[in-house]
């Protein structure tokens, strides 16, 4: 090695450390580039247009969502959704009214997934019947199925109230 390229690689090395000495003050632990609130993305959900609704709900949709889920008529109906040897009375435990009981009931028997276990990230989870279905069957549309189960037990229970 000859003493020139000693002297550049000492230089090289020298003016390396003058520039980080020089660079020091800028870079500071209070920058605000480490202040800096890091914000993962928010998970998708898909979009849906919203329908156009009347202006009021029908007298029988009202009656329907405020029956309650312990009614006979409404715990005969669900007898025949759930598993044989199901408590109807048990199952309808937690539920705010007869529409949400009767619609886990149809998700469940629709997309087969164990009724419990809807009822439980429903209700436990405090999840959507869509993100419920979800959950439990990702290959599933979810939000098609949660409606489908919903719009069958408004036509159910409307036909109970009628």
């Amino acid at each position: 090695m000859t003493i020139a390229t000693k002297a550049g690689i000492t230089a090289g090395v020298l003016g390396a450390f003058w520039l980080g000495v020089m660079a020091a003050p800028s870079v500071r632990h209070d920058s605000p580039v480490d202040q800096v609130e890091v914000v993962q993305p928010a998970e998708k959900t898909p979009t849906r247009k919203a329908e156009p609704r009347s202006a009021a709900p029908s007298a029988s949709e009202t009656r329907a969502t405020t029956m309650a889920a312990s009614a006979e008529s409404v715990q005969k109906h669900a007898r025949s959704l759930l598993t044989e040897g199901t408590d109807a009375s048990k199952a309808a435990d937690g539920f705010a009214n007869a529409e949400q009981f009767v619609a886990v009931a149809y998700a469940a028997k629709n997309t087969q997934v164990p009724f419990v276990l809807l009822k439980h990230r429903v209700l436990n989870e405090n999840q959507s019947l869509a993100e419920a279905i979800r959950t439990s069957k990702p290959e599933l549309d979810a939000t098609l199925e949660a409606d489908r189960a919903r719009l069958e037990a408004r036509a159910t229970l409307a036909r109970m109230t009628d």
